[in-house]
């Protein structure tokens, strides 16, 4: 098929697809984690960005980004402004990572860090010329009055690769048919974070963690709430000295129900990770979050115990560890880093 057949043939997806008006607000589809497919060729094979994930909407040439949990956080990320003239034809919503790669040209959640939650536009400006972002764009939700969700992901990308976007500070990743263990050698080779697996014929289920989409990491990785902190001792006197971890009860309401109000998983603690600025970050956040009980279940430290210290659970961070162990608990766990893009409500153990 030559290259006017497959747009002609693109541009008939997008006729047919339904008719409808700008979405605002959506929630991203999630992934579950998983090992590789056995039928690799029903699948494409993505790389995994490191990042924070958002939807990105464009009208009238104005670029508008939201986090997972629907923050606007346009401002943060200036760089990506120029988006919407490189769109300015189009009414579209995308959905992609944003991505600090460190001068070896390898995504850096840890990098990525210095750019979340700032408010002041000098401040944003000078991380912005410091450490400056990529969009890394997979999907395409809506464009120019059609929904396009309900396409399969193949044909979803093949509108998408219509657009041609490539910039200074935004690129289309790329996707492979196939190839799977090839891919995951590769990530583990140059230590990069994982590979997204997606069925080809996978419909885009908005706010959903579907099978349809998996992750497969060399490493595992995922979010974490904190409830409660340590005191450092040696180097660490005066500092945090590991945070106290958990996530939500997935068990079934019924037999939720004995143990309501309902309370952290706990999923043990994490000491190692941390550099001084993050220390002190997390010192501020947690300071005004301080309560008596525990909000863990049973198989917390007790309350009683000298140098431990409970806190509301609003903070969420990710993690990096091998596994988890029998009772639950992260074996060698390693801070990563704050994820103000997620609500705690929403994390689980993946």
């Amino acid at each position: 098929m030559t290259k006017l057949q497959q747009r002609r043939a693109t541009n008939a997806l997008i006729e047919a697809a339904p008719a409808s008006a700008f979405p605002h607000h959506l929630v991203p589809m999630m992934a579950t984690a998983a090992a590789l497919p056995e039928h690799e060729g029903d699948h494409a094979y993505e790389l995994k960005w490191d990042g924070v994930r958002a939807l990105v909407y464009i009208r009238g040439g104005r670029v508008h980004l939201e986090s997972r949990n629907r923050n606007d956080i346009t401002a943060q990320y200036p760089e990506l402004a120029a988006l919407g003239a490189a769109l300015a034809d189009h009414d579209v919503v995308l959905d992609a990572e944003i991505v600090a790669f460190s001068e070896a040209g390898v995504p850096s959640f840890q990098l990525l860090q210095s750019r979340l939650g700032l408010t002041r536009a000098d401040t944003i400006r000078s991380r912005a010329a410091a450490t400056p972002v990529t969009l890394a764009i997979f999907d395409i939700l809506h464009l120019d009055g059609r929904d396009l969700m309900s396409l399969p992901y193949e044909q979803r990308r093949a509108v998408l690769a219509t657009l041609d976007l490539e910039g200074a500070n935004w690129r289309v990743s790329q996707y492979h048919v196939g190839g799977g263990p090839e891919m995951l050698a590769a990530v583990v080779e140059h230590g990069l974070e994982g590979v997204m697996v997606k069925r080809l014929d996978s419909a885009y289920a908005p706010g959903k963690r579907t099978s349809a989409w998996t992750k497969v990491k060399q490493q595992r990785r995922q979010e974490f709430i904190v409830g409660g902190w340590t005191e450092g001792r040696g180097a660490r006197v005066g500092q945090i000295g590991a945070l106290l971890i958990g996530h939500q009860d997935v068990r079934p309401a019924r037999a939720r129900a004995l143990n309501e109000p309902q309370q952290l998983v706990y999923a043990g603690s994490v000491g190692t990770g941390f550099d001084r600025a993050a220390l002190a970050k997390l010192a501020t956040l947690l300071e005004p979050l301080a309560v008596e009980d525990s909000p863990f279940d049973v198989n917390a430290p007790d309350a009683s115990a000298s140098r431990v210290h409970f806190v509301r659970p609003e903070l969420v961070v990710e993690l990096e560890f091998t596994e988890f162990t029998r009772d639950g608990t992260l074996r060698h766990p390693s801070y990563q880093g704050l994820r103000d893009d997620k609500e705690p409500s929403g994390v689980v153990r993946e």
